[in-house]
């Protein structure tokens, strides 16, 4: 059984990469080799054949696919590993490239823009109402 995962990573020597660039790639690992393998076994069937294997792949049924290609293609998994190790060679060799590129993505990226430093509080006393004019009181004043 084939493993893509960080070990494989390891392997052809990109385990310094980023974590999201790491999942990135795993994806496009299995990707490529999903629609390598594809293309192989889509060679070698009858268009009878193509279109069996489609209603399988079209209803999601992994399980019905995968015993429909041991019963037809019994040498599938041989394509799968073949297929495997010439992606795992080629990605290999790009290593260097990618985390080259992986480094210089790093680098460009802007750093966080600084927080805006505090401005300084101005005091500014609250507005006072200019008091109305006293105004002697009615009547006779008591004293």
């Amino acid at each position: 059984m084939l493993k893509i995962d960080n070990n494989l990573l390891q392997e052809i020597g990109l385990a310094a990469l980023p974590d999201t660039e790491k999942n990135s790639l795993l994806k496009h690992i299995y990707e490529t080799l999903e629609m390598r393998v594809g293309m192989r076994l889509a060679d070698q069937m009858t268009n009878e054949q193509l279109d069996e294997f489609e209603r399988y792949f079209e209803a999601k049924d992994d399980a019905g696919a995968f015993a429909w290609l041991e019963s037809n293609f019994p040498n599938y998994k041989d394509i799968v590993q073949e297929e495997f190790e010439k992606l795992k060679l080629e990605v290999s060799q790009a290593a260097p490239q990618i985390l080259a590129a992986a480094q210089a993505q790093v680098a460009a990226a802007p750093a966080p823009a600084p927080e805006p430093a505090p401005q300084p509080q101005q005091y500014a006393p609250p507005q006072q109402q200019p008091y109305p004019p006293q105004q002697p009181p009615a009547g006779p004043a008591q004293y």
